[in-house]
Order: structure tokens, then sequence, then C-alpha cells
């Protein structure tokens, strides 16, 4: 099996070059630096790249995420988000080959408290929410065999994340206010990479699974809890901070006034992932434990 990935040096992108690395050949590019285009926004150059690999399966771990960027730039958002995984998809249905996509829960508005299930109404609230929907929607539409996982709140050990800087701050600042109404489950980039690898070879014997999932991981909390989790975890670990305990102060969303509106309800209901693959999610704080123990290890 050959294996095209685009997006290698993102969060998810990092991770997936380790495990699919094991199913087969693996052709692995970013937007620059390559013999071959991984730049989406030459949509012809990636189809001719396509084309020249000819793959087995295409997974597509890059995209337009700067949120409140997408907000002043919204053709390249589209491009990125829409336009580049619509030849994917074509370019996939011709050839026979498989198309693994990343969406997110931004496609939709962000009511209610019960957590989002596949063939619920989608309203995004943002570029980024309707630019990713579409690339659904495109995909969906090519006839082309696919799995789409949108996914929520995604981090990595590698680069920058939220946890990383709630740490700084609390080394820099006596108080915090950290967002407390938007609610979700912080989701590892290499729980999503190892969950797509395990997909991927179940779908490629079983073609009625392609379609739709929600995958991220179990549980949920705000940002605030987030926030608590990670600096009591790095408190008894040792980690000299300079913020005190109930010197985190919860506060809402119109706190922090954003271009684009973020959804306040980032629940998503896996159950369809887990009984057509066969997998766990584990607890939210499984992840983010083993991500922090490493991450304070270097500190």
């Amino acid at each position: 099996m050959k294996i095209l990935l685009f997006g290698k040096n993102g969060q998810v992108g990092w991770e997936l070059q380790r495990s699919l690395a094991p199913l087969g050949e693996l052709v692995a590019l970013d937007s620059g630096g390559n013999d071959m285009c991984g730049d989406f926004t030459d949509l012809e150059g990636i189809a001719e790249t396509i084309r020249l690999v000819a793959p087995d399966v295409i997974v597509n771990a890059a995209a337009h995420t700067a949120v409140d960027k997408a907000e002043s730039e919204p053709e390249l958002a589209r491009t990125l988000n829409a336009l580049a995984p619509a030849v994917l998809a074509r370019e996939a249905k011709q050839s026979g080959a498989w198309l693994i996509h990343y969406s997110t829960d931004y496609v939709f508005d962000g009511s209610g408290d019960q957590p989002w299930l596949e063939t619920d109404a989608t309203g995004p609230l943002s570029v980024y929410g309707s630019t990713k929907l579409e690339g659904e929607q495109q995909i969906q539409q090519s006839g082309c065999q696919h799995l789409i996982f949108r996914t929520s709140w995604v981090y990595g050990s590698r680069g920058g994340n939220f946890a990383k800087t709630m740490l700084r701050l609390a080394r820099e600042r006596d108080t915090l206010s950290v967002i407390n109404d938007q609610f979700g489950a912080p989701t590892g980039a290499d729980l999503l990479a190892d969950v797509t690898a395990h997909a991927l070879r179940a779908a490629r014997q079983r073609t009625e699974l392609s379609g739709l999932y929600h995958l991220a991981a179990g549980g949920v909390t705000s940002w605030y809890g987030y926030a608590s989790f990670v600096i009591d975890f790095a408190r008894q670990a040792g980690i000299r901070l300079k913020v005190t305990g109930g010197r985190i102060k919860p506060v809402p969303t119109t706190a922090y006034p954003t271009p684009a509106r973020r959804p306040l309800n980032s629940r998503m209901d896996t159950a369809k992932l887990q009984k057509s693959f066969a997998v766990y999610l584990p607890d939210w704080k499984i992840g983010m434990t083993r991500m922090l123990n490493e991450v304070l290890e270097k500190s």
C-alpha cells in the first residue's frame, strides 16, 4: 500500500508520519521545500502530485486553522479548507484511492449542551467553520471512498499548545483569567493519528465503513477546567509557579472578544466511531497527563 500524506509538519501530520509508516510506503509532503507539490494554494500542482505518486490512500492533515485570521482572508481559507480537499476527492475518485480528511466541531453553532451527532444540523459561526464544512461536502459529493474525522481542541507535544501557554503564563503572572463557558475535550494529535491508522486498516477491508465520524477524547471540560488541571498537575510535579491556588479566575467568552465567534458547545458524540471500528477513546486527562509529563521533563 502506498500512502500520500499532506501537511506532514503540523501537529496531526507529525504524528501521522509515525502511525502510518507501518502500513505501507509513505510519501509525506508539506507546503514547501519538496520536489513534489504539497502547497494547497497550487491546486493543479496538488493534482499532478497525486497522479505522479499514484497512492492507494491520500491523507489530508493540511488546513487553514488560524480561526481569527480566516475572517480577514476568507478566499485563502476557502482554497485551503474546501477547494484543495475537493481536488483530493476528485483525484481519489478517479484513481480509486481512499481519502482521509480531518474536520472540526466548528461546523456546528455550539448551541445546547448535548454532544453533537454526525447527523445533527450544521451551522458554522465563522469563516473557518464554513470553509471546513464546505470541504466535507465536496468530499462527500465526489463519491470517493473516504473517512472524514471531525475533532476538537487538538493539541500535540510538538509545537505550541494551550497547556504550554498556561504553564508559561502561570510562571509569569500572579493571576489568570480563563474562559469557563466553552466545553469540549482536549484531544491529542497522537490519539487522532493512532485511531486513523486503525480505522484505515479496517475501512480498506470493509468499504461500507466509508463516511463521516466524530473523533475526540472522552470526557468533557471547559478551558478553565483544562487550565486548572494543567496548573495543578505542574504544581504537584514540583514546578515553581507564580500563580497561586484560587488565582485562576473563570470568565465568560465575552471577556475575550475575537474576530471569529467560537462555539460554546464542542462536545462530540463518538459512539458511531467506537462501534464501527471497535476502538475505545480514553478520557482527555489520560492523554494530557502523558503530554504534560513529557513537556515538564524538558522544562
